[in-house]
């Protein structure tokens, strides 16, 4: 008999979660007629977010009508959500904004300098792996590594060159500090699923222009059609230019990148970082699936007046299989060395003893130095994830998702 990873706790067991603050509904209130004005007219909402960007930046939309348009038609998504709240459209054009932001400061920065430009990025190492398969534990491991470093939250948020003037730094890093402190007031149950911080190392969704990350508080099936179709070649060579900048007057370093979506993009991912060697983090899909609904639960309590958990359970167990399939599709044409699998159940049961062969494998000595940075990470509250939730609230089982993921669940164990 085939053992599963068990949930936490067992369906049936769980207590109810607060997963917004009493404030949610007040502030939801007073936020009303602003989000209806602004829907109503989307388009020129967005024309005003990109003239704001303009501002901020310093820089130009002029020469990037592909990417306009291309979040134009995502904002226009948005906005025909049924059941979005006034706290969901408002943190959804903010950050809307800030990606425009950026983008816009980055080609500026280039123009400035083109020998930007000419920056290597070399063999970085990309962490990927679903979701909730201990892929931050390995992503600040290596991180933290001698020679290694990975973009800290407000870098993605906010990039700039390394000599950047430190008053606008700590500027920059205070904005990101009262983002992630916006998150955390409204779901005081966030940073027990998934704490924000700003000057960590963070996922590259935030300087990626598009994603299935934005389908994780709105359901959008023309976006999510129309991202099964796009060519995200476009998108990761922004991401090295992202890269180039940040690495630009600084001491070359070899970059440690993280997202789980890189899962379905490895084909991109390697024409762009041809040189890059991946780490695929793999566990029971079961218990991934009950972990990964409850988190997208909480954006979705607060963006959405109302919702429907077994709609997240179906959505994403769509997505998260096809993501896997697409990967290992993908890695058949790999060569085996660039592909380094970890299992979650090792990884976490016997961590001290599995990362030093880990750290061979992609051309690294496992030092005393490393040993107590593990010891750090590990020490973290952010770290201890210990939520709850069951399968059933999503209205799913394990016959369910065995079936999606196919002979893949049988590859997982098999590593255990």
């Amino acid at each position: 008999m085939r053992m599963r990873e068990p949930p936490t706790p067992s369906p049936g067991r769980t207590r109810p979660v607060r997963r917004v603050s009493r404030l949610v509904v007040p502030v939801n209130a007073a936020m009303q007629s602003s989000m209806r004005r602004q829907t109503a007219d989307v388009d020129s909402y967005f024309d005003k977010l990109v003239r704001q960007a303009e501002r901020d930046s310093g820089g130009s939309a002029v020469g990037d009508e592909q990417f306009l348009e291309e979040y134009r038609f995502l904002l226009r998504q948005v906005a025909k959500v049924r059941t979005i709240s006034p706290l969901g459209w408002a943190g959804f054009s903010s950050d809307l904004k800030g990606r425009m932001t950026n983008r816009f400061r980055v080609r500026r920065l280039v123009a400035e300098h083109p020998e930007i430009l000419d920056e290597p990025i070399e063999r970085p190492i990309v962490v990927t792996g679903m979701p909730r398969t201990a892929t931050t534990l390995a992503h600040k491991i290596f991180a933290y590594h001698e020679g290694n470093r990975a973009p800290l939250m407000w870098e993605l948020q906010a990039t700039d060159r390394a000599d950047v003037d430190p008053k606008i730094r700590k500027r920059r890093i205070n904005v990101a500090r009262q983002s992630a402190r916006f998150g955390h007031f409204f779901s005081p149950v966030l940073p027990e699923i998934h704490a924000m911080e700003p000057e960590s190392p963070e996922e590259c969704v935030f300087a990626l222009p598009h994603g299935r990350n934005h389908l994780v508080t709105f359901r959008m099936p023309a976006y999510r059609a129309w991202l099964d179709e796009h060519d995200f070649e476009a998108d990761y060579r922004y991401y090295r230019q992202v890269l180039q900048v940040l690495q630009f007057g600084a001491a070359r370093r070899r970059w440690v990148l993280k997202s789980p979506y890189h899962i379905e993009n490895l084909g991109v991912l390697m024409k762009v970082f041809p040189d890059a060697q991946i780490v695929w983090t793999h566990r029971d899909p079961n218990t991934v699936m009950g972990s990964w609904c409850s988190l997208m639960e909480t954006g979705v309590a607060i963006c959405n007046r109302e919702y429907d958990p077994h709609q997240i359970g179906r959505d994403w167990l769509e997505m998260l299989s096809r993501m896997v399939e697409r990967g290992r599709d993908v890695r058949t044409a790999l060569a085996r060395d660039r592909v380094v699998d970890v299992s979650y159940h090792q990884l976490t049961a016997n961590p001290y003893d599995e990362l030093p062969g880990i750290f061979r494998r992609l051309g690294m000595d496992f030092t005393p130095r490393d040993e107590q940075n593990l010891a750090d990470v590990l020490a973290r509250p952010g770290m201890k994830r210990g939520h709850e939730y069951s399968l059933g609230h999503y209205g799913l089982d394990p016959d369910m998702i065995d079936k999606a993921f196919g002979d893949y669940v049988r590859m997982v164990h098999a590593m255990r």
